[in-house]
């Protein structure tokens, strides 16, 4: 059995080593077909050392880069090549493709680049911290009360843009040493500035449930995925209604870790298939695509996760509950919004139709809602967000020229080195 497991393992490497080479192969021939980027051109840059399996945490700030680079143009810095394919395929910012640090240290020796901006925490992004005179920020993909979001990794950065005040108090709560005041900048929710879409189906009279549970977890403390233990119920009981509409929206990680909760995510899926077959005017959306926004707004009711999802959908100030996670080893924020949250149980999710209906019509869960919705994302009025996010850069820029013009004349360090440090290369 070892012999075997071993060979297995070593075919799937050599598996992977041969798409990484060909991915490179096809970002390089890509690239080779456009204009080079310009010298000088780029301020901003976003560091995204992961591949496409991790797309969804760039994807959702395209719309508000693109904005921000009205003023200070902003270029990807892509690790991987499967994630620069991808960049470079969808509606992303200029890619600069830089899978070696010898390549990262020629392109940024060549651009102006002031702020760097980091949507998760990929060990690669040490390789980035390297360089100074530059302000490394950290964006996030997502507000949530998850552990994730108040890890110490957070004070390797200058700052840290925040969605709103709760974001502050938690960091405060959990962090020893970590000015906050001082290093975290309130932005809100820029992205829901531009949730938007062409809904898959015609409107009508049916209430329309968004279900978006997330990945299964890699350890207990993170076991906050529904699918097997609430999904395959809660859906069920809204397809056979007939008054209803699924919008199903798995997180894309769904069953990498344990076969059986992708088993259980391929149910949900046939049982979609089945449900529109029966009724075509049913519209019951299976939603694997890339863009998040429509399903956000068009729902009346949403079911999620612990995750991002909880705070996507808060943003849009609308009715939502919670799946409270079968695990009891999951750890749960219990000092936010999920301490005052509408939990749906395992036991409840058979009564899902009824807890739809409650959590429209509830006039307390209503103004709970509210102001929570205050409290992470601040003023929520569209456009006020986005104002906030160019606002905080605007400061980042200023406080670089102040401190470059305190510097004038002074003999700086050489950063481009012989002692490169070792990296992981792509083939």
């Amino acid at each position: 059995m070892g012999a075997l497991s071993d060979a297995k393992k070593a075919y799937r490497l050599l598996k992977r080593a041969l798409a990484s080479r060909s991915a490179v192969q096809r970002v390089r021939r890509r690239l080779a077909e456009r204009e080079p980027h310009p010298q000088g051109r780029f301020q901003v840059a976003v560091y995204f050392a992961d591949g496409d399996v991790n797309m969804y945490q760039m994807r959702q700030w395209y719309r508000p880069l693109a904005e921000l680079a009205e003023r200070w143009p902003v270029v990807v810095l892509a690790r991987q090549a499967t994630g620069a394919e991808k960049l470079l395929e969808e509606d992303a910012p200029p890619v600069a493709f830089v899978p070696k640090i010898r390549d990262l240290e020629r392109f940024i020796a060549t651009q102006d680049i002031r702020v760097v901006l980091y949507v998760n925490q990929n060990t690669r992004n040490f390789q980035m911290f390297r360089y100074g005179r530059r302000w490394h920020v950290f964006i996030n993909h997502g507000e949530s009360d998850k552990m994730y979001m108040t890890t110490n990794q957070y004070k390797a950065y200058d700052y840290a843009f925040v969605a709103g005040q709760a974001a502050r108090d938690r960091l405060s709560r959990t962090l020893w040493d970590y000015d906050v005041d001082r290093r975290t900048i309130e932005i809100g929710r820029p992205q829901a500035d531009h949730y938007s879409g062409i809904l898959p189906f015609t409107a009508d009279d049916r209430t329309v449930v968004l279900y978006a549970p997330t990945w299964e977890g890699d350890r207990p403390s993170a076991h906050y995925g529904s699918i097997a233990s609430h999904g395959e119920t809660l859906v069920a009981r809204l397809l056979a209604t007939g008054e209803h509409r699924v919008i199903y929206r798995p997180h894309p990680r769904s069953g990498v870790v344990d076969e059986a909760y992708g088993a259980a995510h391929r149910r949900i899926i046939a049982a979609i298939e089945a449900a529109n077959a029966a009724d075509p005017s049913a519209h019951h959306v299976y939603d694997h695509g890339p863009e998040l926004g429509w399903q956000l707004t068009a729902a009346d009711v949403a079911v999620v996760d612990i995750s991002a999802m909880v705070y996507d959908r808060l943003a849009a100030g609308k009715p939502l509950m919670i799946t409270r996670p079968a695990d009891e080893r999951a750890s749960v924020d219990t000092q936010g919004y999920l301490a005052d949250c509408e939990w749906l149980t395992v036991e409840s999710a058979s009564e899902i139709v009824a807890e739809v209906e409650r959590v429209r019509s509830d006039e307390a869960a209503i103004a709970r809602l509210r102001m929570w919705v205050q409290h992470y994302f601040g003023d929520t009025t569209p456009g006020v967000a986005t104002e906030k996010f160019h606002a905080a850069v605007e400061r980042l820029m200023q406080e670089w020229e102040r401190w470059e013009a305190s510097e004038v004349g002074a003999v700086r360090p050489d950063e481009d080195d012989d002692d490169e440090e070792a990296d992981e290369d792509e083939a």
